[in-house]
C-alpha cells in the first residue's frame, strides 16, 4: 500500500467507523505567530485557573516532541448536535463522555492502520497538550470562529474533534485559509458574560468555565447570566449562523438515557448524590461533581 493508497484507505475507515470528516497534515512545529498569541492569552491570565493549559508548552507547540518519531495528524470530527436538548445542560455533555467516545473510534482506527501497514501512533480526544483547532484548520477541515469555536463550513461547530499522531507519512490536505465569519457577531452579541469581544476570549467570564472548571463561589451576578443553564453555555453556539447546518447526531452513545430526559426543573433542585451519580455515570458532566453541579443548580434561575 503506497503513500497515497493508504491516506484514501484512512479516510474512508474513518468515516465507516463513525466520524463525520477526516483530514491529515504533516506533523510539525505550530506556527510562530500562534505560539505567541497563546503565551500571551497565557501570561494574561485569560484561562483563568486551568493551569493544566500552562504546562508542557514545548510539546503543545511541536507535536513530534510529544510522539516520538510521528510524521503525520490525522484529524476526525465527530457530531454531537443532539435529537433532544436537555434543558440547563450544555448539548456536548448529554450522553456518554466524549473523551471515551471518540477514542474509542481511533483506537480502532489505529489498528486498522497497524494492521495494513505496521504504523504506530497514539490518539488523542481533548486528552493531551495538542492544540486541537490549531490541527483541524492544518487538515483543512474548517475556520476557528469568533466565538473560539472550530466551525466545519456546511455542518456548523458542533462537533468534537480528536487526533491520530502517526509514524507515517502520508498525502497532506491544504490547510483552510479563510475565515467565514465575516462581519457576523451575533456570537459576541449572544454572549451572557462578555468573555468574547472582537480580540478574543477571556475564560474567567466564560459561563461554561464558571460552570465546570470553577472550583470556587459564583461571581454575584453570575445567577442572571446562568438563566436556566446550570452545565455549560451554548448561546454562543445556538446564536451562530453556520449552526443552521446541523443535524441531529445518530451516535447510541452520545444519546440521553431516559431518565435524563424525564427530569424538570423541580427534580434538579432535590437532586440526591445518589441520583447524580446514576444520570452521570460515565459522562462528562462527572468532570463538574455533585457539590459543584448543585451550587450551579441553586444558582441559576427558576
Amino acid at each position: 500500500m503506497n503513500k497515497t493508497e493508504l491516506t484514501q484507505y484512512i479516510k474512508s475507515e474513518a468515516l465507516r467507523l463513525g466520524f463525520d470528516i477526516c483530514g491529515i497534515t504533516k506533523a510539525q512545529a505550530v506556527d510562530k505567530r500562534i505560539q505567541a498569541e497563546y503565551r500571551l492569552w497565557i501570561s494574561d491570565a485569560r484561562h483563568g485557573t486551568m493551569q493544566y493549559l500552562e504546562r508542557n508548552s514545548e510539546k503543545r507547540f511541536d507535536p513530534t516532541l510529544l510522539v516520538e518519531g510521528c510524521r503525520s495528524i490525522i484529524v476526525v470530527a465527530m457530531n454531537y448536535y443532539p435529537q433532544q436538548k436537555i434543558s440547563g445542560i450544555s448539548d456536548y455533555a448529554i450522553g456518554k463522555d466524549y473523551h471515551k467516545v471518540v477514542k474509542e473510534r481511533l483506537f480502532l482506527l489505529l489498528k486498522s492502520i497497524n494492521e495494513k501497514t505496521g504504523t504506530a501512533g497514539r490518539a488523542f480526544c481533548d486528552s493531551a497538550p495538542i492544540l486541537e483547532r490549531y490541527w483541524a484548520v492544518q487538515a483543512g477541515l474548517g475556520w476557528i470562529g469568533k466565538n473560539r469555536q472550530f466551525i466545519i463550513p456546511g455542518k456548523g461547530s458542533c462537533f468534537f474533534l480528536g487526533e491520530l499522531v502517526i509514524d507515517a507519512e502520508l498525502d497532506y490536505d491544504k490547510p483552510f485559509e479563510k475565515n467565514l465569519c465575516g462581519d457576523c457577531k451575533k456570537c459576541i452579541e449572544a454572549c451572557p458574560s462578555r468573555a468574547l469581544n472582537e480580540n478574543g476570549f477571556d475564560a474567567r467570564r466564560c459561563l461554561s468555565y464558571l460552570t465546570i472548571e470553577y472550583r470556587g463561589d459564583l461571581p454575584q451576578n453570575c445567577g442572571n447570566m446562568l438563566g436556566e443553564c446550570f452545565y455549560g453555555c451554548d448561546r454562543c453556539s445556538a446564536a451562530c449562523p453556520h449552526n443552521r447546518f446541523s443535524t441531529p447526531n445518530t451516535t447510541e452513545e452520545l444519546q440521553p438515557q431516559k431518565e435524563l430526559l424525564e427530569m424538570r426543573r423541580e427534580d434538579w433542585e432535590i437532586l440526591t448524590k445518589e441520583e447524580y451519580e446514576t444520570l452521570f455515570s460515565g459522562s462528562a458532566v462527572e468532570r463538574c461533581g455533585y457539590e459543584q453541579l448543585m451550587r450551579n443548580i441553586k444558582a441559576s434561575k427558576k
